[in-house]
Order: C-alpha cells, then sequence, then structure tokens
C-alpha cells in the first residue's frame, strides 16, 4: 500500500488504474433542461435484451477488485455482476433469490473465485442459501473458475494454501487466486457462458428496434432545442 501511494503519487501508476469501490458519492442525476435530459435518455436508452428470453443469467464474483474486469462484459450483454466479497450476508443472499423469483425464468448463475479452503466452500453457501429460498424456480448454478481443470491447461500461479484457514484441514493441494486468470481470459470465460443463452437472430432485431428508438429520442430533443424547426434536423 505504501509503495502503490509513493508511485501514484509520483506519477508512476496512474491512479485510474486502481479504483476504492467500498466509498460512494451519493449524488442525484439532474440537467439543466427538459431538451439535455431527452440527450442523455438518447445515448444511455437500451432495450431490455432478456425480457422475451426463456432464460435469467446472473454473473457472481467472490473479488470485489474484479469487478471492474467483467463489468465491460456484464454490462454489455445486460446481465447482473454480484460481488460477495467472500461469504455473502444472508440479507444479500435473500435480496439475490427475491431478483431471480421475480423473473419466473429458468435461472442460471455462473460463479467465479478462489480455489482454497474458503473460496471451494462459498460457493456451496450461496447455491445451498438461494435454493432454500426460492425452492418452485429451476435454478442451474455453475462455478467457471477456478477450477483445477484451469489450473492445469492454463498454467496459472499458485501459492501455498493458509493453514490458518479452519476448513483447509480438507482441503488438498495449494490455492490458486482467481485474479491468476488474466483479465482477457477471464472476460472471454465469462462471455462464452452468457452468449450461449442467447437467440442471435433475437439479437440482431432488438438492435435494430433500440437504434430507431435511440434516433427517436433524440429528434424529439432536438424539437425541444429548436422549436418550430422540422424534427431531426441537427443545426450544428
Amino acid at each position: 500500500v505504501r509503495l502503490l501511494t509513493e508511485m501514484r503519487r509520483a506519477r508512476e501508476i496512474r491512479f485510474e488504474w486502481i479504483s476504492d469501490s467500498t466509498r460512494w458519492m451519493r449524488r442525484p442525476d439532474t440537467y439543466n433542461c427538459l431538451e439535455d435530459a431527452l440527450f442523455a435518455a438518447s445515448q444511455t436508452y437500451r432495450r431490455s435484451l432478456w425480457s422475451s428470453a426463456d432464460s435469467y443469467i446472473e454473473v457472481w464474483l467472490e473479488k470485489e477488485a474484479l469487478a471492474g474486469v467483467l463489468t465491460p462484459v456484464t454490462e454489455a450483454w445486460d446481465v447482473p455482476l454480484l460481488v460477495t466479497r467472500g461469504y455473502p450476508s444472508l440479507s444479500f443472499l435473500y435480496s439475490a433469490a427475491s431478483a431471480i423469483a421475480s423473473q419466473s425464468k429458468t435461472a442460471y448463475i455462473y460463479y467465479l473465485g478462489d480455489r482454497d479452503p474458503s473460496g471451494e466452500d462459498i460457493p456451496r453457501v450461496v447455491e445451498r442459501e438461494i435454493r432454500a429460498f426460492v425452492p418452485d424456480v429451476e435454478l442451474y448454478f455453475s462455478r467457471i473458475a477456478v477450477t483445477p481443470e484451469q489450473i492445469k491447461h492454463w498454467n496459472l500461479p499458485t501459492r501455498p494454501t493458509k493453514s490458518t484457514d479452519s476448513r483447509s484441514q480438507n482441503f488438498v493441494g495449494e490455492s490458486t487466486e482467481v485474479d491468476a486468470i488474466p483479465p482477457a481470459q477471464l472476460r472471454a470465460l465469462v462471455k462464452f457462458h452468457i452468449e450461449q443463452h442467447l437467440c442471435h437472430e433475437e439479437l440482431d432485431r432488438l438492435e435494430r428496434v433500440e437504434k430507431l428508438e435511440r434516433e427517436t429520442l433524440e429528434r424529439v430533443a432536438w424539437s425541444f432545442k429548436y422549436p418550430g424547426h422540422p424534427i431531426g434536423i441537427n443545426e450544428d
């Protein structure tokens, strides 16, 4: 921590490369005028990708530090990313289960975490509690990282298993952090599991509809900015 602090102050490491997601600034979104709000809506508007799908997908991650690695994929595919930060609280699990139940669909959870004594136990706890909260939901829970096969085939670095972990007695072998998987490989792994649930014909249709609806919002915004002019004319 000390060295990273000194290197950032010396501009040897960019501040943007390290984030603190445990502290938040809370502020409502506001706009100078109605047309600004409409322009903002036209830039951020997205059609729900999964509203007509037969399944509901979530990606779960053990470590907060890797959330920024996966959000480019989960956000692009409109998939929730849930971070447990170790063992999740019962309140967190109940809220997550309630969200799953509200979808009234077959649910798929893809979990990524360390391969160490606690990292092996956390997904078991998550799956057990989620299933207990939503017993009527058809739920498929898959741990997609880190697996012994990935450690072997990807030649991932390992470390000695911590003897201080109370679950280490039943754990065999060395441990591997999920951070050991290169970011591009981690994103590709998550993308692969999400894309297998997508209908590409429906995706193409949604993209065309979304583009037209974005253009409609933009035309409405221009009509407020330049009243009396034909809608859709860009005065720039």
